[in-house]
């Protein structure tokens, strides 16, 4: 089975990193590789572009809590070098929806589900995540649908 395009997209730019002797986004990019191939071995699979769009969503998030952690403690420069690697990591992933679109889908999803209350947020969430998967926060996205639940 062939790579996902995403990864042979990673793999290139891994490689022009590699020629332009750039060493912040080389170290970035092959941590990203590095954790999809991790994958591939521990599951025994080739991970489809959806997949390696989760990876690189789930780095980017333990980035963002580390440079919360890094800013409580004062530690300014290390939070700057995963702002970095943030950047570099978001180069791969969709564009991001605007906060409308986000109100769409979720609209959209209780209507769908008929959810009435907070007790069907599991089913709401389960139709909206495969809609805004790397494209919009999920810690967010949650807290909208609670809300809208809520008023309901």
């Amino acid at each position: 089975m062939a790579d996902s395009p995403l990864k042979q997209e990673i793999s290139s730019a891994m490689k022009d990193a590699m020629r332009a002797k750039d060493k912040a986004r080389l170290g970035t990019i092959r941590m990203a590789l590095s954790e999809i191939k991790r994958i591939e071995v521990d599951e025994r699979i080739e991970p489809d572009d959806a997949r390696v769009l989760s990876i690189l969503e789930k780095m980017i998030k333990q980035r963002r809590d580390s440079i919360k952690q890094f800013r409580d403690a004062d530690r300014e420069e290390l939070a700057a070098i995963e702002e970095a690697e943030i950047e570099i990591l978001q180069e791969f992933m969709p564009a991001a929806l605007e906060a409308s679109e986000i109100e769409a889908i979720i609209d959209r999803a209780i209507a769908d589900t008929g959810a009435s209350g907070m007790g069907d947020m599991g089913k709401v969430i389960g139709s909206v995540r495969p809609q805004v998967a790397g494209r919009a926060d999920m810690g967010q996205v949650s807290q909208l649908v609670k809300a809208r639940l809520a008023a309901s």
